[in-house]
């Protein structure tokens, strides 16, 4: 079963462990790279306040965008227990239609960070290797092999995941919670070499810095801080994997585990600033040399499970947006116990070819370090929008809107802006990937708003006699017993002209029964029901069959059911088989008509409406099929190529030409 409210707000011991794999993975392994990415870029002498100032603005920006933002305020906009950008998009949507263009932004910025995560977190864990003094003797400075090794772990934990996010954050929990308890004792181990760190906790340090000319980096220097807490984002969107309570139990262990790593890593360098050089990383020189190996095997598996949640957070958001028709369709699993438990085999592909394309691609950790963050940036900016408008829509004291809105639209507006440095030095590659997911998104949208602005629909009740005199006419060819159209945009009697142009016009197709299927895919996981309108006929059937996301989509089965209750109730005349291998047999053959649907060069539409439905029609031969989607593919099913019918085709003109001697006839 799904996760019900009080589950979904409940902490358990276990649903602890679980958040622990599969959300906080991001987040976790932030200290293996930020400290280091501030004090290359600052170079030089560290000194005491800069140093002070670093570790206030990390304290400070986890306090505020995760703890506050995320952790206490948008993990509350939850749409029937899933998080994430389009999720709180679908609660705001009708204040406005604009709310759209934030959406889709801050789903294609957080799904091409989404790529970059993995390589950043596994290439940082496993540079750790070159402080094993046997693995620097045999491959020095060489690069080649942690790139391969990189590789092949991101292969195998693609693979992994189409066994679920709940098999992988048992296994992941309890490993995560080792990773946080060691970085957070040997942070607190090191904060005995120089207690001035505890310091950082003022705000008064992180403003300082921000104007302090021993700042090299000036306002810039937040891009470096926002490492610390680029996680965030998928902490919401993980929301339906583990539940609401579990997040608000465990996040404060987690943040206090991240804090003395990060002061441990600041004492450190107060204590070792003279000897300090730009290419050293302090979270691997506060760990004790007994501790080498060990301490790298673990930052591996925390950098594994940092890929994870971003990887399950691409996962819902991906779903979420095919229901908002944002996205084609894909072929999703459900390998889980809940809605949060889902898997698309197509998105996981495409994310490990574009991960180890980059890993390929930068190399080390450095360089894509440089590249971090700009993006997620953008998307957290645009939950900002979102979220105030959610709660303006909840009647929130207007006082605290404006506080909210300011704030964080101030903060995340600075963190963009010195982010965007970052877009020189590799940021780009991570801007063209989300170019190309938003210019997806509005090919989809786009097309999908010009096809309701064009398209046709007719009244069925206006054909019935047609289709009854159909049924009955022995010059045409019995097509099928039951003929079964799939259709997803039927209202009421209202039915698209091409259906019945495939019946009437483009060959007459004769049936005993004509059917018109809608599947609806409900956020309950097991719901099976249905809804029949037969237009007081007993030849024509509409069917809104409602399943449950859990639920087969095995089309062919429900029907044969439901035509059984029809028979049984006398709303369906029996359909008895002369042949066959089953005796007694009331039920007639079903045969599927899918239709693909073909824009013609239609005059009336402008060449920008073309041109999007003509990108919208290939794109479509790379989603999924809807035979096989359906469970059509052991039916008989015939597939229709027929014109997009719009509103108001017109015949072209052409004018008749009078043979040239006819004339001269007429003349003499």
């Amino acid at each position: 079963m799904g996760i019900a409210k009080k589950d979904f707000n409940k902490a358990t011991k276990l649903g602890f462990l679980i958040a622990m794999g599969v959300v906080y993975g991001d987040i976790g392994t932030s200290p293996l790279y930020t400290m280091q990415a501030i004090v290359k870029d600052q170079g030089g002498t560290i000194s005491q306040p800069f140093v002070l100032g670093a570790i206030s603005l990390i304290i400070w920006t986890l306090t505020l965008i995760t703890t506050v933002k995320y952790v206490l305020i948008a993990l509350r906009a939850d749409n029937n227990h899933e998080g994430g950008i389009f999720s709180l998009f679908t609660l705001v949507r009708r204040y406005a239609k604009w709310l759209i263009i934030p959406a889709m932004i801050g789903g294609a910025t957080l799904l091409s960070d989404g790529a970059l995560t993995p390589a950043v977190t596994v290439t940082s864990a496993i540079e750790g290797l070159r402080g094993v003094p046997a693995f620097y003797a045999v491959f020095k400075d060489d690069q080649l092999p942690i790139v391969m090794i990189t590789l092949v772990i991101l292969a195998i934990l693609f693979v992994i995941q189409r066994f679920g996010t709940s098999l992988i954050g048992r296994a992941f929990g309890p490993v995560m919670f080792v990773w946080f308890g060691f970085i957070g004792i040997v942070g607190l181990a090191n904060l005995f070499t120089d207690f001035q760190i505890l310091q950082a906790i003022n705000p008064y340090w992180a403003i300082r810095l921000l104007f302090s000319p021993e700042n090299k980096m000036g306002l810039f220097v937040l891009g470096n801080v926002f490492l610390a807490t680029t996680g965030a984002e998928a902490l919401y969107s993980d929301l339906g994997h583990v539940g609401r309570g579990n997040i608000h139990v465990s996040w404060p262990f987690v943040k206090v585990c991240i804090i003395l790593s990060y002061m441990g890593q600041g004492a450190w360098i107060l204590h070792n600033a003279s000897a300090l050089t730009s290419d050293v990383n302090p979270f691997f020189s506060i760990i004790p040399a007994v501790l080498a190996i060990p301490s790298v095997i673990l930052a591996t598996f925390a950098a594994i499970i940092a890929s994870q949640a971003l990887i399950s957070g691409s996962f819902t958001l991906v779903s979420e947006a095919i229901r908002l028709k944002l996205l084609p369709l894909f072929r999703i699993y459900y390998p889980g116990e809940s809605l949060g438990q889902l898997y698309i085999p197509a998105v996981n592909t495409v994310l490990w070819l574009t991960t180890s394309a980059i890993v390929l691609y930068f190399q080390s950790s450095s360089k894509m370090e440089a590249a971090y963050g700009l993006a997620i940036t953008v998307t957290m900016l645009m939950t900002t929008t979102l979220l105030t408008v959610y709660l303006i829509q909840q009647k929130t004291r207007k006082g605290f809107i404006v506080l909210f809105a300011a704030m964080f639209g101030t903060l995340e507006t600075l963190f963009l802006i010195a982010s965007a440095v970052k877009f020189i030095h590799g940021g780009y590659v991570v801007v063209i990937i989300a170019s190309l997911i938003l210019a997806v998104m509005y090919i989809w949208y786009k097309g999908t708003q010009i096809v309701k602005k064009y398209i046709k629909s007719l009244d069925l009740n206006d054909f019935k006699d047609q289709l009854r005199e159909l049924r009955d006419d022995t010059e045409f060819e019995h097509f099928q017993t039951n003929i079964v159209y799939l259709t997803g945009r039927m209202e009421g009697s209202k039915i698209d002209r091409s259906i019945l142009y495939s019946i009437l016009n483009k060959r007459p197709k004769r049936a005993n029964v004509y059917w018109f299927v809608t599947v609806h895919v409900t956020d309950e996981p097991y719901t099976h029901t249905y809804t029949v309108d037969m237009m007081d006929t007993d030849y024509i059937v509409h069917v809104d069959m409602y399943l449950g996301f859990h639920v087969r989509q095995e089309v062919p089965r429900y029907l044969r059911t439901i035509v059984g209750d029809l028979m049984s109730s006398g709303r369906l005349q029996k359909q008895d088989q002369k042949y066959g291998t089953m005796t007694n047999r009331h039920v007639g053959d079903f045969g599927f008509v899918v239709i693909e649907e073909r824009m013609t060069n239609a005059r009336q539409l402008k060449q920008f409406e073309r041109f999007i439905l003509r990108l919208k029609g290939n794109i479509k031969k790379f989603t999924a099929s809807p035979v096989r989607w359906f469970g059509l593919q052991f039916t008989e099913v015939t597939t229709e190529i027929v014109p997009l019918v719009l509103s108001d085709v017109r015949n072209l003109e052409i004018d008749e030409e009078v043979p040239v001697a006819a004339v001269e006839e007429d003349s003499v």
